[in-house]
C-alpha cells in the first residue's frame, strides 16, 4: 500500500468518552482530547445510554475545537475526517457521526467511517515522538489479541487492514468478566481498575479458578471463572466468613491473564507471527502487560495506557490507512451499533 502524507481529524463517541484527535501520516500525534463521563456513570454502576448521548451533545464541539487548536491547525488544513461508525451505543455514535458529517460537508473534506475495534488495533501505531525519534511500527504478520469490555478475539494480521479471525469468546468477554466479578466482590465500577487495585494486596495462588477448555483451540470462555467466583462468595457468606477480596481478585486476575497469554503465544507460534499486538481497554491491565512483556519469545506491541481506552487518536490512525487505500464514505453513512471486525 502506497502511503501518502496526510493529516486526519478523527471523532470518537462510541460509548461514554467524547474524543477528537489529529494524527499525521497514521502515526504521529498532533493532538488528542478526551472528555470522560466516568464519574457521571459511576453512580449507575455502568454506562447509562441516554445520559451518555446527552453528554456527547454538550462536549462534542468544545472537544473538536480543542483538538484542532492543540494541533495548531484549522479545519481547512486536514486531509480527511474519520469517525467511529460502530460498534457502540447507537445514541452516542449518532452524535459523533453527525458532527463529522457536518464538518466534512462544510469544509468539503473526505469522510471515512471507522470500525471502533479496528481503531483499537491501530493504537499500537501511535507515536508521540517526531518522525526521526519514532519507534519502529509493528511488523507483519502480527498476532493481534483484541481484549475489551465487549470483545475478546485473536486475529492474524498479514498486512494493513487485513485480518483473519482465529478465535473469539464464546460467552463473556474478558472485560465483562472483570466488571461482573468486581460487582460480586463489592468493588466499584469500572471493574477492571478495581480488580487490579484489589489484587495488588492479594495472593494469586489462593484460589484455583478454572481455565475453560474450548473445542476450538483459539476460542475463549470466561463465564466459568465468573461462576466459580460467585460460588466461592456464596459459600463463604453461608458460613458467615469474610470474603478475602484481595486474594479472590488476585486469583481471578491471574487466571484470566494466563488464559489470554497461553492462547496468544500458542497461536503466534502456530501461524508464524513475527510479533504480537494487544489492543482494547483490558490491555491497560498491569498484570496482563507484565505477563506479555516478561516473555522473550515475541516482541509485544502494547499502546501507552492513555491509548488503551477509548480515544480518537486510534480512530485517526485507522482512518489514515483507510484513506490511503482509497476508502471514502458517503453522507448517507449510518451508525452500525453491532459491527464485528470481520
Amino acid at each position: 500500500m502506497s502511503l501518502p502524507s496526510a493529516k486526519i481529524l478523527a471523532i470518537e463517541s462510541s460509548c461514554d468518552e467524547t474524543a477528537a484527535a489529529v494524527i499525521q501520516d497514521g502515526r504521529f500525534l498532533l493532538s488528542s482530547v478526551v472528555a470522560s463521563q466516568m464519574e457521571i456513570h459511576a453512580r449507575f454502576g455502568g454506562v447509562f445510554p441516554e445520559v451518555a448521548s446527552r453528554q456527547h451533545v454538550l462536549s462534542i464541539a468544545p472537544v473538536i475545537n480543542q483538538a484542532l487548536g492543540d494541533a495548531g491547525i484549522q479545519l481547512a488544513d486536514v486531509d480527511a475526517i474519520a469517525v467511529t461508525q460502530g460498534p457502540g451505543l447507537a445514541g452516542s455514535l449518532v452524535v459523533g457521526l453527525n458532527a463529522a458529517k457536518g464538518l466534512a460537508l462544510g469544509a468539503n473534506k473526505p469522510l471515512i467511517g471507522v470500525n471502533h475495534l479496528e481503531g483499537h488495533i491501530y493504537s499500537s501505531w501511535l507515536s508521540e515522538s517526531g518522525k526521526d525519534q519514532a519507534p519502529e511500527p509493528p511488523q507483519f504478520p502480527l498476532m493481534a489479541l483484541l481484549v475489551s469490555g465487549g470483545h475478546t478475539e485473536l486475529n492474524l494480521m498479514t498486512d494493513h487492514l487485513t485480518y483473519q479471525r482465529l478465535g473469539a469468546t464464546l460467552d463473556d468477554a474478558a472485560g465483562e468478566a472483570f466488571d461482573k466479578t468486581a460487582r460480586l466482590l463489592g468493588l466499584p465500577y469500572p471493574g477492571g481498575p478495581s480488580i487490579q487495585l484489589a489484587a495488588e494486596g492479594g495472593d494469586p495462588t489462593a484460589f484455583q479458578f478454572p481455565i475453560a477448555r474450548t473445542e476450538h483451540p483459539w476460542d475463549f470462555s470466561f463465564s466459568g471463572i465468573k461462576t466459580a467466583v460467585l460460588r466461592e462468595v456464596r459459600r463463604m457468606e453461608a458460613e458467615n466468613r469474610a470474603v478475602p477480596v484481595a486474594d479472590m481478585a488476585a486469583s481471578f486476575q491471574f487466571t484470566v491473564v494466563q488464559t489470554l497469554l497461553v492462547k496468544t503465544l500458542q497461536a503466534a507460534r502456530e501461524f508464524n507471527a513475527k510479533e504480537i499486538l494487544i489492543a482494547g481497554g483490558v490491555s491497560a491491565n498491569k498484570a496482563l502487560r507484565n505477563a506479555f512483556l516478561s516473555q522473550s519469545e515475541f516482541k509485544v506491541n502494547i499502546p501507552k495506557f492513555v491509548y488503551c481506552t477509548d480515544n480518537a487518536a486510534m480512530i485517526a490512525a485507522a482512518g489514515f490507512f483507510k484513506f490511503a487505500r482509497g476508502d471514502r464514505s458517503g453522507m448517507d453513512m449510518d451508525v452500525i451499533p453491532t459491527w464485528p471486525l470481520l
